[in-house]
């Protein structure tokens, strides 16, 4: 019994260790991020732009309403910045790590892949509730009528965030998986700007073809976008929406699946991809690199 437990024993010691190796490279990360110039002023550049382009709106109407168009545009905003950023941070974090052969480091180290993989989800998570947090500040003082239920509105922001979390950051490893070259990934992010274009982002769903609204409903940014509308604009907004309700537990139901769908996926996807890595692949990767630049 002693000499199986001890086995048993050692991998479970060993799974935490890396647990607590991962956490610490998520908030290392975290703060490099933060202390990086050109980060810092990607940020910048991306709150200056968001909050112009919602001051300009803020004179529009919802169609049938007094309620500002601006205002019922930031929660829709803050959805798709979550799906956008947690697809693309995940897929170009993966990408460029596979070219300097960190993953193949993580690959060599005993559950370096599980380490590996926390931390990203760790640092890529700080990372989006910092940016909400820097563009839902000031659009509570720029608009008026957001997070009017108070607590309530905070509470029902978090089980939205924390779920469209889970729902996109997993799918950018499956994205980042299958791009070969660093360029391409324009090309990927392609369809997701597609998709904000019709998930009801700056503009009710409503007003779109009802085939259109399918299709966005497929996808979890609109559910995103819908879930953040409900958690901090007032009831008098819901009239825009689909069958002029919120929908809460359609919303649930939809990041739910797709939070299964990609850590399901995730796994599976980078060990297949960690196998295949190897110091001539890594080399030949950088040779490649040096014969663009």
């Amino acid at each position: 019994m002693t000499a199986m437990t001890t086995p048993m024993a050692f991998a479970a010691a060993a799974k935490r260790r890396a647990l607590r190796t991962g956490v610490r490279r998520g908030l290392t990360e975290f703060r490099q991020q933060w202390t990086n110039r050109d980060d810092v002023l990607g940020q910048v550049v991306w709150l200056v732009l968001i909050l112009t382009t919602l001051f300009f709106m803020r004179d529009a109407h919802l169609p049938g309403t007094s309620f500002s168009l601006g205002t019922a545009t930031v929660p829709s905003v803050l959805g798709a910045g979550i799906v956008f950023n947690g697809l693309s941070g995940a897929a170009g974090q993966l990408v460029i790590d596979r070219e300097d052969g960190t993953l193949l480091r993580a690959k060599a180290t005993p559950n370096g892949m599980l380490g590996y993989l926390l931390g990203k989800i760790v640092s890529l998570s700080l990372m989006q509730v910092a940016g909400l947090v820097v563009v839902l500040v000031p659009c509570l003082f720029l608009f008026s009528g957001l997070a009017s239920d108070g607590v309530w509105s905070w509470l029902n922001l978090l089980w939205v965030l924390v779920l469209g979390l889970l729902a996109t950051l997993p799918l950018g490893a499956p994205i980042g998986s299958l791009i070969r070259d660093p360029r391409a990934m324009a090309l990927v992010m392609l369809p997701v700007t597609g998709l904000t274009a019709i998930s009801g982002i700056f503009y009710p769903i409503t007003a779109l073809p009802v085939w259109v609204q399918d299709v966005a409903q497929v996808f979890p940014m609109y559910w995103l976008g819908l879930g953040m509308r409900s958690a901090l604009l007032p009831d008098s907004a819901v009239v825009v929406e689909i069958g002029q309700s919120w929908r809460p537990w359609w919303t649930l139901g939809v990041l739910v699946v797709w939070s299964v769908i990609g850590l399901a996926l995730a796994p599976v996807l980078l060990r297949r991809m960690a196998r295949r890595e190897s110091g001539s692949s890594v080399a030949e990767r950088r040779e490649r690199a040096l014969q663009r630049v």
